[in-house]
This record gives structure tokens, sequence and C-alpha cells, in this order.
């Protein structure tokens, strides 16, 4: 009989762990042997924080990250397939969002494979949530380019969409090009457009603002090297 594959939420940084992970999450991490995680030492010191009682060392990980190819994928379901049960640890936040895990999870449901996910912290609904941006209708559009001029033009549909449909619009960026993204932003969109950045999500340092682009022309944020979250409305 096949293991089960539990979608185990992490930290969004250093907050505390209990501040944010429910005791039960807590409490299944104890049980289980087998992790397949992002980055290693990342999971470890999580593992550390959250209190888990068996030694670290007597754990079995396996990496699954961008790089991971079909055939390692299904290496790791070898996991499951054997009878193991065994917890998917994203870099931060949920896993499989904005994460590779998903091709895991999706290949586990080929496979029969009972997917448990566990509730956690996820910066894309709470800054979402804080927003005051419609929370009904939305839209996640991930990571844009990295590229001045195809940055510019996935903004401005985007900002297209938005003010079509009504539809919040939610993208990321790497923390050290954010102040890029953010100047594209105030170059191109229009000045009533809403922009919401929520930046440091559940740390003793988060802000989450919403005003119009005219207002944060007056002066931008500095969010170099800080994990955040935009959404835009019309």
């Amino acid at each position: 009989m096949a293991g089960t594959l539990y979608l185990i939420p992490v930290t969004l940084g250093d907050s505390p762990v209990h501040h944010v992970i429910p005791a039960y999450v807590l409490e299944l991490l104890d049980r289980l042997d087998h992790f397949i995680v992002e980055d290693l030492r990342s999971a470890r010191r999580y593992l550390k924080r959250a209190g888990v009682a068996k030694a670290i060392d007597d754990l079995s990980f396996y990496l699954l990250n961008e790089h991971t190819k079909d055939q390692a994928m299904e290496e790791l379901l070898g996991v499951l397939t054997a009878g193991n049960d065994a917890g998917l640890l994203s870099e931060a936040g949920v896993p499989a969002v904005a994460d590779p895990g998903s091709g895991l999870v999706a290949l586990a449901h080929r496979h029969g494979i009972r997917v448990i996910p566990l509730a956690g912290p996820c910066s894309i609904l709470m800054a979402l949530m804080a927003s005051g941006m419609n929370g009904q209708s939305f839209r996640f559009h991930g990571y844009l380019p990295v590229k001045k001029p195809l940055r510019v033009g996935s903004l401005r549909k985007i900002e297209k969409i938005a003010l079509e449909t009504g539809e919040t619009q939610i993208f990321m960026e790497t923390p050290y090009r954010n102040m890029s993204l953010l100047e594209d932003i105030a170059g191109t969109c229009r000045d009533n457009t809403l922009l919401c950045i929520a930046a440091d999500i559940s740390l003793a340092t988060e802000t989450i603002n919403t005003k119009t682009v005219r207002e944060w022309k007056k002066k931008l944020p500095d969010i170099h090297k800080r994990p955040a979250v935009f959404l835009l409305s019309g």
C-alpha cells in the first residue's frame, strides 16, 4: 500500500514557528521520516526550529527543485509507492504554489497516491486578504519576465486585464530585483491604478499598503531584498 504525500507549510522567513504553523502540523512532523525538500539546508533548519524530537540526521531527505528531471521525479515517487508517508516542503510558504513541488503532486494523483494539503502561511493569499482589493476574482501571474522590455509589456497586459475585468492581478519578483520592478510599475501603469505592495509578510518587519500609482510615485518604498507580493487593481 502506497504512503501519503503531505504538503507541509513552512515559515515565510524567520518568524517564530509556533506563531504561524498550526500545532497539528508540528505534531505530524514528528511522525514523518521522509521529507522531499527544495533546499536541504533550510529544510533541516526548519525542522529543528519546529522542535522535531528525532535526530535530524536520522531522517531521509530527497531534493526536488526547478532542476529536477522527470526521471528523478519518478524516483521520488518511489518513496511513496514503497509504502512510506512523506512530507513535501517548499523553500518558503506552502508547497506546490509558485513552487516546483506541483509536478510531484500531479504525479502522485496519476498513481492514485493520497495527497493531503496542510494549512499554513501563503504570502499570495495573505497579501490578497490584506490588500482591500477584489478577493472574489483574482489572477496570479507568478514571476514577470526579467528583461525590461518584456516586463513592461507584461505590466501593460496585466493592467489592461485589471481594468477590463475588475480582477485583482497578483505577481512576484526575486527580492533583489524588487526595485527594478517597482520602478517599471511607476513608469508604466496609469496614475489611478491601485497598487498594493506586501513585503515581509508574517515577519516583524511586515509592511502592507495599497495606494494609487500616483501616490506611490511620490516616494517609492525601499523593498530591496525584501520578499514581496505585488497586486494591481483598476
